[in-house]
């Protein structure tokens, strides 16, 4: 989407702290943390929010799950951590690209 910055962090047209890349995420420090570590996982499928999800991005739901489990282990965080997906603008998404936070706190 044209106007959208997630879609211009994941094309690399925007700077961000990237910290996970893959074919089908990009996952960044958050430029207001809210936790020692603090993340998003961002989708590079402009997907504008969690209700638009249906049966055929099962394996792509599936696997930002599982990528939130690997980010926490990397980052020495398993053992305390959120994760978190607002939806809509009363739920508290600013950004209508779909995007989990990973909030954690070092032992």
């Amino acid at each position: 989407m044209e106007d959208c910055i997630f879609c211009k962090i994941a094309n690399k047209e925007i700077n961000s702290e990237i910290v996970y890349e893959d074919d089908d995420f990009v996952v960044f420090k958050d430029i207001k943390p809210k936790a020692p570590f603090h993340v998003l996982i961002v989708p590079k499928k402009h997907i504008k929010w969690l209700n638009d999800l249906d049966e055929n991005d099962l394996e792509l739901a599936g696997k930002m799950l599982l990528l939130a489990v690997k980010i926490a282990k990397e980052n020495k965080v398993e053992n305390a951590y959120q994760v978190k997906v607002h939806v809509g603008e009363k739920g508290g998404q600013e950004i209508f690209h779909l995007h989990m936070h990973i909030f954690g706190w070092p032992e």
